[in-house]
């Protein structure tokens, strides 16, 4: 399985999103060191603590960044990259709650999570995920979830048509 230039569908938002995570950490860091250094107190073992504190802020600040192509999805992570197979998935579950997020298993044991969210906001991540989805149901490796997936392709279908509809002036 290969990301880069045969990767056919992104996350088309993560950049922006790197970039505030970025800025956040990095004005955290200066705006500490600066209320630190004009209060006199500014030592270098303090400077050093609001440094690890911004790069703690920038890690979790930073999304994954979601790929896919024919039969696989990759979720990158700041320091682990997860792939199924779509095309050979055994389960999908979704979890409510806090933090809303689908985990997929394909029959070689692959686990990912991904948020719902990241799908509904990109079209083509969806299409590739739906045609991995489908071509599992036909093969019959599918057991458990194709109940939750078609419901979120009808909540990602309604949301994309209200937005054609709303750039249209229909709506």
């Amino acid at each position: 399985m290969q990301s880069g230039p045969a990767a056919l569908a992104g996350d088309r938002h993560w950049r922006g999103s790197a970039r505030l995570a970025v800025s956040c950490s990095l004005l955290f860091c200066a705006l500490s060191l600066l209320v630190d250094w004009g209060a006199g107190t500014l030592t270098p073992l303090r400077a050093l603590l609001w440094v690890a504190l911004s790069a703690a802020m920038f890690a979790v600040m930073l999304p994954q960044r979601v790929s896919a192509g024919p039969g696989w999805l990759a979720v990158r992570a700041l320091w682990r990259r997860q792939v199924i197979r779509t095309d050979r998935l055994t389960s999908v579950r979704q979890y409510d709650g806090v933090s809303s997020h689908l985990v997929l298993r394909d029959i070689e044991g692959h686990r990912l999570e991904l948020d719902p969210r990241t799908l509904a906001a990109n079209p083509f991540l969806w299409h590739e995920l739906d045609t991995g989805v489908r071509r599992s149901v036909d093969r019959g490796t599918l057991r458990q979830g194709a109940d939750v997936l078609e419901r979120l392709g009808h909540r990602i279908d309604g949301e994309i048509l209200r937005e054609v509809l709303k750039v249209s002036g229909l709506a």
